[in-house]
């Protein structure tokens, strides 16, 4: 994986093999941040990054100047390499080992943009349950964004908060906003 843009441009990170990851392509990250350039300020927004995996999403807003960055996964190898990573390039991610729904149900905080890489294997309604109780819960700021990626064979856009899904292979980022 490498960062696409911004301060560590054409970095190359190498994540241990043995985490239950399946990091966001290049070709479909850099598709997604062309579009997120037209539309926000990289610098005055909070990031929310659920299923963080690698953190590649994180770094790639760190990269671009996001300063206010949170990172939650559950899985403790995951968490201990964006610690590792984020030390590195020098950005201040708060990392969260915990369960997203957990996460999601006990928060307190708002973001500017909410992005869920989930397994593409979860179901239908849990995808709708991470849309809706962010919506429920208010989790956005009021020109917020929730981005999921997933598969090219889920289809979210019967959720009232859908507005529109972008697909890059076999990714496909659907965007929800109020």
């Amino acid at each position: 994986m490498r960062i696409i843009s911004g301060k560590y441009k054409g970095k190359r990170l190498v994540a241990p093999k043995k985490l239950p990851v399946r990091p966001t392509t290049d070709y479909a990250k850099e598709a997604l941040f062309n579009i997120l350039m037209h539309r926000i300020d990289f610098e005055e927004i909070t990031l929310l990054d659920l299923y963080a995996g690698t953190g590649n999403i994180s770094y790639e807003f760190g990269s671009r100047g996001t300063k206010d960055l949170t990172a939650v996964d559950s899985h403790y190898g995951c968490i201990k390499y964006i610690n590792i990573i984020s030390e590195e390039l020098n950005f201040l991610i708060k990392t969260i080992k915990l369960d997203v729904f957990k996460y999601l149900t006990t928060t307190s905080y708002k973001f500017s943009i909410i992005f869920a890489d989930p397994p593409y294997h979860i179901s239908i309604d849990d995808f709708m349950l991470i849309v809706n109780t962010v919506f429920k819960r208010d989790l956005l700021y009021k020109e917020g964004i929730l981005i999921i990626e997933h598969s090219k064979h889920t289809d979210l856009s019967s959720n009232r908060y859908f507005n529109e899904a972008r697909r890059y292979g076999g990714s496909v980022f659907s965007f929800f906003e109020k």
